[in-house]
């Protein structure tokens, strides 16, 4: 088994010492920088917007992987592109017109993703697996860090990747919600290929080794 991608998610960060949080992810073992934006409608909280996320791309040398909790997210994709994405995942449960958010993140030039509740069925991505680069998989209900990882996640990732496979398709599976040390390698072997990890991250008292232990699971 290849290692899997590690992406923290910067929610997580002292935000009062960012930079010093984003230089520790440059020396790091992640792989991705994880950026959660929340908009206060499609969930209920409000994180950071375009201006921050423009800030951790100065100091950033690892790809920033953008996950818009929003509705109406055509309307800032472009936003985010220019401010340092590298990829960005939209949710299915906010897109009625989901192939053409995809193609509008592609034509940037982006990953295009495509994230999930934990309520939704992973068989609503099968018409469209081979226009999707990431499926981010909520293993909490999206809006706060910190919460408890749900069980069924398991499941669903095994079902996924037998669609992914069925279909000859690329598409890496992210997990994002509740991940540590002991979820992690059956994550990993029920199919997923990338980590997102906030509190279990920056709540340590070595980030640097947390991401370490992640990265050789």
């Amino acid at each position: 088994m290849d290692k899997p991608i590690i992406a923290p998610s910067i929610l997580a960060a002292d935000f009062a010492n960012l930079q010093q949080e984003v230089e520790m992810l440059n020396e790091s073992d992640a792989d991705w920088i994880h950026i959660d934006i929340m908009d206060g409608i499609f969930v209920p909280n409000i994180s950071f917007g375009i201006p921050v996320t423009e800030a951790i791309s100065t100091h950033a040398k690892k790809p920033l992987d953008v996950h818009l909790m929003i509705e109406k997210p055509e309307n800032y994709v472009e936003a985010f592109y220019k401010a340092g994405a590298a990829s960005i995942s939209v949710h299915y449960e906010a897109c009625p017109h989901l192939h053409r958010n995809l193609q509008q993140i592609k034509d940037l030039g982006c990953k295009a993703g495509v994230a999930i509740n934990p309520h939704t069925n992973v068989q609503l991505l099968e018409d469209i697996i081979h226009d999707i680069d990431i499926v981010c998989m909520m293993s909490v209900n999206p809006g706060f860090g910190g919460q408890k990882f749900i069980e069924h996640t398991y499941a669903k990732v095994r079902q996924l990747r037998e669609i992914i496979v069925d279909a000859g398709a690329h598409t890496l599976i992210e997990i994002d919600g509740g991940v540590n040390q002991q979820n992690a390698k059956p994550l990993l072997d029920a199919g997923a290929n990338i980590l997102v990890a906030g509190s279990f991250v920056f709540k340590s008292s070595d980030p640097k080794d947390t991401i370490t232990s992640l990265k050789n699971v």
